[in-house]
């Protein structure tokens, strides 16, 4: 099992590349559904920037993790002290957004379509692929 994984481990991270751009898709919904145009301006000028400015530089991560994931699947399964670095702190993102979406965020009043339910828990689901492809690359053994 081990070698089956560790084998198709460049496959995994590579599909892990193209989910990463899937989920720039999913939260390119956010700003609408949260009704930012309203909402943003009733905030405070700091607290408005600090929302766009994180928001932004969560887009530039899952940029770079989905071109690195692409262009350098091989080499990040390779498992070299970089790589599982890398690996580690890709897993590490995702595993905290996901803790974040089980135990903090309350999505519910904004679940008001199928299409917005089902969205929700495939990213729940894309979210733990990510947390356990780049885990797996970062700590397993290689032989």
């Amino acid at each position: 099992m081990m070698t089956l994984l560790n084998d198709s481990l460049p496959t995994l991270i590579w599909i892990s590349g193209i989910l990463h751009f899937g989920t720039l898709l999913g939260s390119a919904q956010v700003p609408k559904e949260l009704n930012f145009r309203e909402e943003l301006p009733r905030l405070n000028p700091m607290l408005r920037q600090w929302v766009l400015v994180a928001g932004g530089y969560i887009v530039l991560d899952l940029i770079g993790f989905g071109i690195l994931s692409l262009m350098f699947s091989h080499e990040l399964a390779a498992g070299s002290p970089l790589a599982r670095a890398v690996c580690g702190f890709i897993s590490i993102f995702w595993a905290i957004r996901l803790a974040i979406q089980m135990f903090f965020f309350d999505a519910k009043p904004w679940l008001r379509t199928t299409f917005l339910k089902v969205g929700y828990h495939g990213l729940t689901l894309v979210f733990t692929w990510h947390t356990l492809v780049h885990g797996w690359a970062a700590l397993a053994p290689r032989g």
